[in-house]
């Protein structure tokens, strides 16, 4: 099966004023410069777009704001993670008449299903809604575990046509190689496992850090592509304390300060969070000075 998606699809940031507010000129900005990199796809409104915090008005805003921006130069996909099966169809279906290629599909937020719920969402999702579907796996986050197993009863569903693995687990794209081989694009979620990933096989990578430094991100998939491994390790090594700012439980807040220290956007984000202070704020800047100060030539 002709893999659906392939490449760096970033998820983005909503760009937000310092009341909260949606900033979107600024967001737009963020997706030209995105776009401007080589980036294959967009994907907005997922974990790192503060999802859960907007409204839903807000979302389509986002959603409808990157279909203009991208002028159909790249697919937009938006992430989804409503609370009900209904409000997850509506979504779908909504964001498709503003011109989504598809959906990002997470768990609903607010309830732990078992595999049987689980897969009867994702299936009366697929059904109801219209749109091609990257299943976003994150047992770490979400507690719910899609397993190689469970992606093989998938299968059968055409709408299903990515995974964006976030196990942690880099031999879980070994087993859904062996599992499913070949019937998904399978996407690494994960900064810091990227090189891993890619030895092990994928067809794209869902960005996070990467967003405030495009360039660097996109030579590393490049290198990862042409298996230049030892250019690669060079790179991924001045990247690796930036990626693992992805896996922190405040990783909307410390991408978002490398976004406004790489004048990208800045850091604001939508209450409950807050923006990082104090010594944390301060060990966080550090990491992401140092990488400027180094930042490699690309050539």
């Amino acid at each position: 099966m002709k893999p659906h998606w392939t490449g760096v699809f970033p998820a983005v940031t909503t760009q937000l004023k310092k009341d909260q507010s949606l900033n979107l000129p600024a967001t737009a900005r963020h997706f030209e410069a995105l776009i401007a990199s080589g980036v294959s796809g967009l994907i907005v409104c997922g974990s790192l777009g503060e999802n859960q915090t907007l409204d839903p008005d807000e979302k389509r805003a986002v959603v409808k704001c990157a279909v203009e921006t991208a002028k159909s130069r790249v697919p937009v996909l938006s992430g989804l993670a409503e609370s009900s099966t209904a409000a997850a169809i509506r979504y779908v279906r909504d964001v498709k008449q503003l011109g989504a290629s598809g959906v990002m599909l997470m768990p609903p937020m607010n309830y732990k299903g078992d595999p049987r719920e689980s897969m009867t969402y994702l299936r009366t999702v697929a059904k109801g809604g219209g749109l091609p579907i990257m299943i976003y796996n994150n047992p770490l986050s979400y507690a719910n575990d899609i397993t190689p197993a469970l992606f093989a009863e998938l299968a059968d569903e055409p709408k299903f046509v990515a995974i964006k693995e976030s196990s942690g687990d880099p031999r879980r794209i070994t087993e859904l190689h062996n599992t499913v081989g070949g019937r998904y694009s399978i996407f690494t979620g994960v900064d810091d496992l990227l090189l891993e990933a890619s030895i092990l096989g994928i067809d794209g990578w869902v960005a996070g850090t990467g967003i405030a430094f495009p360039a660097e991100n996109h030579r590393l998939w490049e290198l990862t592509r042409a298996g230049k491994w030892d250019e690669a390790r060079a790179l991924y090594r001045w990247f690796q304390p930036l990626l693992k700012l992805d896996t922190h439980v405040h990783f909307v807040q410390y991408i978002k300060l490398c976004e406004q220290e790489t004048d990208l956007g800045a850091e604001w984000v939508r209450a409950p969070r807050l923006p990082i202070a104090g010594a944390e704020r301060e060990q966080v800047l550090a990491i992401i000075r140092k990488a400027i100060a180094c930042r490699p030539k690309l050539g």
